[in-house]
């Protein structure tokens, strides 16, 4: 650790190796290791962070990951804003799924408030939620192939990704960062064109998923590069505090919607894909496999979508539509009184969580009774899982690094916030 912290003073690149003139003493000889900048500014670290490594040859001795190269500060920002100005913050959390964050935010707004959400808003949030973690999991296993050289799959599933970003677009109006949803449930209703768009999504998607699989499962090149590749063991990774599927890939079965069900999770028949080694290839099949869990789920929840209002009845938090403002008085009363922070929010102190993409994200609330939260921390997945890796490239090549990395899919959104 002292000698890389020794060379990074003399090493002005950033994508490059450069010798770092540390001696190593190997027995009766000595060897001369190299600083290696992995990042920050490096397609293959999939996002604005940095490893440096410490080579001997092309085998990693150790490494120092260096964070915060874009920390935007969203926690203090949040205690400046009101509650239903935040979640435009949550999305540039983990970007590639979006919604589940935005979800997560509102139901910690909602159980500080004492807000009982109906359950067709359950549902719809459910649907969204599984649509974001398919797409989640879509980019982080399509964008592992082409780390390893397999560009195909990547372009096949990313049109799909692209046609659930449409149902988003149809849903709330937006594509990337969804802002959807508020306090007491959803902005608006499903309309007919978003659910014939979500039936024949999932409809087709089956198809493409199988051929997705069939190039990648049983490839030899693929398996080469991911079997034995990063593993980590249960017990190591619980110590880490993983959750997720990485978590799930080294054999410990926890799932936030199963062991703390939120939002009627407790309605849906699933199950928890887990792997054996918790290695890079058992990463890729327990997404793979947590792909085809949603889609189950999403089939359900369209099939049993409850009839009923689709947000709460609580005016004094919820925005009315603005065509009721318009026309109506009382509801001109209750927009005006929100925008302008009139109504306090208890005094209380919360903590909610959801399975992201990535794993356990939550958000931990203290109210002082005013119109933004006092304190406010968001438990990202990211930020505790990235501390094993440099644990997990120790004495693995430069390449395998860089599908471990891939792996694990780091967001640098979420890992910086």
């Amino acid at each position: 650790m002292a000698d890389i912290k020794n060379s990074i003073s003399s090493n002005t690149g950033i994508l490059s190796g450069n010798a770092s003139g540390t001696i190593q003493n190997y027995g009766d000889h000595e060897r001369e290791l190299t600083t290696l900048n992995l990042g920050p500014t490096h397609p293959a670290t999939h996002g604005v962070f940095q490893n440096i490594l410490q080579m001997d040859g092309e085998k990693i001795v150790s490494g120092v990951p260096t964070i915060g190269y874009i920390h935007r500060a969203f926690e203090k920002i949040a205690e400046r804003r009101p509650f239903y100005q935040i979640t435009p913050l949550t999305d540039r959390l983990n970007y590639c799924s979006s919604p589940i964050n935005n979800m997560g935010w509102w139901m910690t707004v909602e159980k500080l408030l004492g807000v009982k959400t109906p359950k067709r808003a359950d549902y719809m949030r459910v649907i969204v939620m599984e649509l974001a973690r398919i797409t989640d999991h879509l980019i982080c296993n399509s964008i592992l192939g082409v780390d390893t050289g397999a560009f195909t799959g990547f372009l096949y599933v990313f049109q799909e990704r692209e046609k659930v970003y449409e149902i988003y677009e149809e849903i709330c109006g937006a594509r990337l960062t969804t802002n959807m949803g508020r306090i007491g449930g959803m902005e608006r209703d499903f309309s007919p064109t978003a659910l014939e768009k979500l039936r024949k999504w999932i409809k087709e998607f089956p198809a493409v998923m199988r051929e997705f699989e069939s190039l990648f499962n049983r490839n030899r090149i693929f398996m080469d590069r991911t079997v034995d590749v990063g593993p980590i063991t249960p017990e190591r990774a619980l110590n880490y505090g993983f959750t997720g599927p990485n978590l799930r890939a080294a054999g410990v079965d926890y799932d936030v919607r199963v062991m703390n069900p939120y939002s009627s999770y407790q309605d849906f028949d699933f199950e928890i894909p887990v792997g054996t080694k918790g290695d890079t290839y058992d990463r890729f099949l327990v997404r793979n496999e947590e792909i085809w869990q949603s889609l189950r789920i999403i089939g359900q929840a369209l099939e049993n979508l409850p009839e009923g209002p689709y947000h709460a009845d609580a005016p004094e938090y919820y925005l009315p539509p603005k065509q009721e403002v318009y026309r109506n008085m009382e509801a001109l009363i209750y927009h005006f009184k929100i925008i302008m922070g009139e109504i306090d929010a208890p005094v209380g102190e919360v903590y909610h969580s959801v399975e992201g993409g990535n794993g356990e994200l939550g958000f931990y609330l203290i109210s002082d009774g005013g119109r933004a939260p006092y304190r406010l921390h968001f438990r990202r997945p990211c930020f505790i899982y990235y501390q094993a890796y440099p644990e997990m490239v120790v004495g693995t090549s430069l390449s395998d690094a860089i599908v471990i990395l891939s792996s694990m899919n780091v967001i640098a959104g979420e890992l910086d916030a």
